[in-house]
């Protein structure tokens, strides 16, 4: 999550028409798909008893100079020696963000040794990371407080509890993926959503949280669920599969409400209600910025979330290696137009069972369909990835073991 407190010198935005044309240059940059990005959160937990959290100090003396400055202000916050940046949630949930590479597997051998690297400088200190999506032991409690963070609480408690829940408990999994030319924009766009609610399913990993069974099998996103839908929920829908992306998404950026609203001292708090697009109109006593407007983007925390790229931010955390097996698929089915197609296709029928999703798991048969025939799509597009030959194995394995799951499941 972003922290910045400062305003830079930016372009007065007056109407709706400059900002939507903001955000299509900023949002969605187009270009040969290229890249791949990984940003991996994990719970951090007492090695000796996971109940135990980790206090601010303990991560401080942990992380030393790879601290994030939310954590040590006068922290170097050096990235690590792949390149990866390590930044704290205000639960202590710890994030290793990559640079992105050209090939999945380049990603995955810096991203391996990034983790190693955090791994040991945590275990000096006692400490490991979780392995699911959402703290199994310990109930939401905060580590960081910012203006940013202070206000986000202010306005999720006006919801209930889900918010703290969101905040302080869950870790998630997200690939990054280019948005493509401009003809592939709206495909890309539109299976990026379409296969979300069934590897979602595939992928669940946070049943329990604080000692107890929740009843979702992925109690994380039942949290952003709960939260607000004006920030949380899907940008395209089925029923409006026909929608220019950048203007869906304007529309849904303009009609968020604040979450925060920044300015000198901690109170960083909004007026209730008020939109973006309240904002233009005059609603606050400045006209808005597009600094600002790219600070309300990074409030906003759709299932995809264009950023210049594709986010994809619907996946829980997975236990040791086995975030690579979602990063692998979605490399392979976005490897080319062909699997797009035909990943969007079988993802279509379940694009708007995101509760079912995160509630049922694989245990909803629509979804385990469209998972099953997506990690078959995955697995006859792996070769075109040219991972390493242990890797491409491990991988070959891991989704192996998912579809006999799925299997299983369905007897």
């Amino acid at each position: 999550m972003v922290t910045s407190p400062e305003l830079d010198q930016s372009e007065i935005l007056r109407e709706s028409a400059a900002a939507s044309r903001h955000l299509a240059r900023i949002c969605f940059k187009t270009g040969p798909p290229t890249y791949t990005g990984v940003e991996l959160e994990w719970t951090v937990h007492d090695a000796a008893d996971p109940t135990r959290g980790a206090d601010p100090a303990r991560l401080r003396t942990a992380l030393g100079r790879h601290s994030p400055v939310t954590l040590d202000p006068a922290s170097p916050a050096e990235p690590l020696r792949h390149g990866g940046t390590v930044t704290l949630e205000p639960g202590g949930q710890l994030e290793i963000s990559t640079p992105p590479r050209t090939s999945a597997g380049a990603l995955i051998e810096a991203t391996e040794a990034d983790i190693a690297q955090v791994t040991g400088l945590l275990a000096a200190a006692g400490l490991t990371l979780g392995r699911s999506g959402i703290d199994p032991h310990r109930r939401p409690r905060p580590v960081l407080d910012t203006p940013r963070y202070r206000a986000m609480r202010r306005v999720f408690d006006r919801r209930g509890p889900a918010g703290r829940t969101m905040m302080y408990s869950t870790a998630g999994l997200q690939v990054c993926l280019d948005i493509g030319e401009p003809d592939q924009v709206a495909p890309r766009w539109a299976a990026a959503h379409a296969v979300g609610p069934p590897l979602l399913a595939a992928f669940a990993s946070a049943g329990r949280h604080a000692g107890r069974h929740t009843g979702w099998a992925s109690a994380r996103m039942a949290a952003w669920l709960a939260i607000d839908p004006a920030r949380t929920r899907p940008v395209w829908v089925p029923e409006r599969a026909d929608d220019d992306p950048p203007a869906a998404w304007a529309r849904y950026v303009l009609a968020a409400p604040l979450l925060c609203l920044r300015r000198p001292g901690q109170d960083w708090a909004p007026p209730p209600g008020v939109t973006f697009a309240d904002w233009l109109d005059g609603a606050l006593p400045r006209p808005p910025t597009t600094d600002d407007l790219d600070y309300h983007v990074s409030t906003l925390f759709p299932p995809v979330r264009p950023r210049g790229y594709l986010e994809l931010r619907y996946l829980d955390a997975q236990p040791d290696l086995d975030w690579r097996l979602p990063l692998a698929v979605l490399s392979a089915l976005f490897a080319d137009a062909g699997t797009v197609r035909a990943a969007y296709t079988i993802g279509a029928p379940v694009a708007h069972r995101w509760s079912a999703a995160a509630r049922h798991g694989l245990a909803d048969p629509a979804l385990a369909a469209a998972a099953a025939a997506l990690f078959d799509l995955a697995l006859a597009a792996l070769p075109r990835l040219g991972l390493p030959a242990g890797t491409d194995d491990d991988i070959h394995d891991g989704i192996r073991r998912r579809l006999a799951a799925i299997a299983r499941v369905d007897r």
